[in-house]
């Protein structure tokens, strides 16, 4: 777990000073800088959706996420829990969106073949290299979010705890399920969903983003379904 510590404690580095330098840049700096963010964000959403293989997987998981996400409302919830931490921390809050900065950093720092290969590697064989090249990564995703985004960025580094913790004390059971090609997929629903937010941050959508996370979790799944159905055709 000690690599996942030490990514957790980059976030949070990470944000922090971000948030430090945001305090010395103008307004229009600022806006400048979280175009560029949201330019970048869309070509990791790109990049990334080009690494699933089978489209159903991604058109399956994305109809049954909209579905679970928009009924169980957590667009909404989130932004509650938002604005309620604004409320909290009234000092730190400058107009940002916590709900948007949480959203966008976690999906960024968890979506991707290196969180799922790192934490299985550190938990199958105590293998730490590809978390600790992640965590460099991810202090300077954090700091460049943080400066843009504000202070909800921190509250991702609770996010990447639970998530890569996960995924390394259970690597044991989850090394059978999380193949290459499952990873993919995963990736490449994440990834569809960072565009999303990439649009949303260079202000051409108003996509409720949240609503649709709920697709990563059945990406797996459906990737088995039609794995079984496809053998059992052939």
């Amino acid at each position: 777990m000690i690599a996942v510590f030490v990514n957790t404690a980059a976030v949070l580095v990470g944000s922090f000073i971000g948030l430090l330098c945001k305090r010395g840049i103008p307004n229009k700096m600022v806006e400048a800088v979280m175009l560029g963010l949201g330019l970048c964000t869309v070509y990791i959403g790109i990049s990334g959706a080009l690494s699933g293989e089978n489209t159903l997987v991604l058109i399956i998981s994305m109809v049954l996420g909209a579905i679970l996400g928009t009924a169980l409302d957590l667009d909404q919830k989130l932004n509650r829990m938002g604005t309620w931490i604004e409320t909290k921390f009234p000092a730190q809050s400058d107009g940002s969106n916590v709900a948007l900065a949480f959203v966008t950093s976690s999906l960024l720092f968890c979506i991707g073949a290196m969180t799922f290969v790192g934490a299985l590697n550190a938990g199958l064989t105590g293998d730490y290299e590809m978390l600790f090249t992640k965590a460099v990564l991810d202090l300077v995703s954090s700091a460049m979010l943080a400066a843009s985004l504000g202070f909800g960025v921190i509250f991702a580094a609770i996010f990447v705890f639970l998530f890569e913790g996960a995924i390394v004390l259970l690597a044991q059971f989850l090394a059978p399920i999380l193949i290459d090609a499952v990873i993919a997929e995963i990736t490449c629903v994440g990834s569809v969903i960072i565009l999303a937010l990439g649009f949303n941050l260079i202000g051409i959508t108003k996509i409720k983003v949240t609503n649709y996370l709920p697709a990563i979790f059945f990406a797996p799944f459906i990737y088995w379904g039609l794995e079984k159905v496809m053998a059992a055709i052939a």
